[in-house]
């Protein structure tokens, strides 16, 4: 990804920090002494939107076990959210993020004009799948999760025949009341899809939508916990999260759209200002290996590895029909659906 934007040294920006003469000085950098370095610091803030608070509590304590000296403070929220508060600390000039973990990819080219991220190569970035190779700025942030935003069914209520099949099919009046959704303005990969919506049904889709005052939430995970209490019965939904609460016996469907699911990707990034950075790198190391790839799988989260294979039941991505946003278009359509939607589902 080419960016206009002037290179300036991370270490400057760090140079009052006790332990910036510990950063290491390049991505070959002895992971001994990185470590060490990191213990010192004993601990990471982590601002993460890409899965549920359980989950990320998880992955916190598993590099703690990998760690140990090291805890994770998880600071978890929807997409937007995130991002908010991170620009809110930056303008305060009180930074307490370490690393940022984004549901919208668009987030971290403005970070990264702002010079707001550090410039570090993690050894495991070498390992990143050929799928998400290009989603990411070398040197700066990388993917580190995926998921499909699709159609989620409570199966108790819908009968598979009955079921919406495409993304048009939720306007139908039958689905009046009965449906569920996230908001762009709190969830990154609502944001994402809705700039897809609108790029290929026009604002006309929501509209529509609209006249069937359908449940609206703040997380992309929302419509999951309405279906689940059986609240609504169709909806929009992460496929890592809505196979997750299905392997727990929930009567949550998912539906494939003919049209086409729209990949999210979570892209990570240590934070310039960092107070602990040593631990931070460590911590952008890990979310790239086969480990936090275990964990990923586990939860039914695509992480960017392709050495750790996904747990039986969804398809493999080759055999999707793939909607993809580019970086540019988000950055240019996220603050404009957020708008309409505000002003269309008031």
């Amino acid at each position: 990804m080419s960016m206009d934007v002037t290179r300036r040294s991370v270490a400057t920006g760090l140079a009052a920090l006790g332990s910036a003469a510990l950063l290491p000085r390049s991505a070959s950098a002895d992971t001994a002494e990185l470590e060490a370095a990191a213990r010192k610091e004993g601990s990471i803030t982590w601002y993460i939107a890409q899965v549920d608070s359980e989950t990320a509590e998880k992955m916190g304590r598993a590099f703690t076990a990998r760690y140990p000296g090291v805890k994770v403070s998880v600071i978890r929220t929807t997409g937007q959210v995130a991002f908010e508060r991170l620009n809110q600390d930056l303008k305060n000039n009180a930074p307490q993020c370490d690393v940022f973990s984004a549901t919208d990819i668009g987030h971290m080219p403005a970070l990264r004009k702002r010079n707001a991220l550090a410039n570090y190569t993690p050894e495991n970035a070498a390992f990143i799948s050929p799928a998400f190779k290009g989603l990411g700025e070398d040197g700066y942030f990388y993917p580190t999760t995926s998921t499909l935003m699709l159609i989620i069914v409570n199966t108790t209520k819908v009968k598979p025949e009955e079921a919406p099949r495409n993304w048009t099919d939720l306007l139908d009046p039958k689905w009046k009341g009965r449906a569920a959704f996230g908001h762009p303005g709190f969830s990154g990969y609502v944001g994402v899809w809705t700039v897809q919506m609108r790029k290929m049904y026009g604002w006309d889709f929501f509209e529509k939508l609209a006249r069937n005052n359908p449940r609206i939430g703040r997380s992309g995970n929302d419509p999951i916990s309405l279906l689940n209490a059986g609240e609504c019965v169709v909806g929009l939904g992460p496929l890592s999260t809505s196979l997750m609460v299905a392997d727990r016996g929930n009567p949550i469907g998912i539906v494939y759209p003919t049209d086409g699911s729209v990949l999210c990707v979570g892209p990570s990034a240590v934070m310039a200002s960092a107070p602990h950075p040593n631990a931070a790198r460590l911590f952008m190391n890990w979310l790239l290996s086969t480990e936090f790839a275990a964990i990923c799988a586990e939860h039914r989260i695509d992480a960017s590895r392709a050495d750790v294979p996904p747990k039986p039941g969804a398809k493999p991505l080759s055999e999707v029909k793939l909607l993809s946003v580019s970086t540019d278009e988000l950055i240019k359509s996220v603050p404009d659906v957020i708008e309409q939607w505000r002003e269309t589902f008031s």
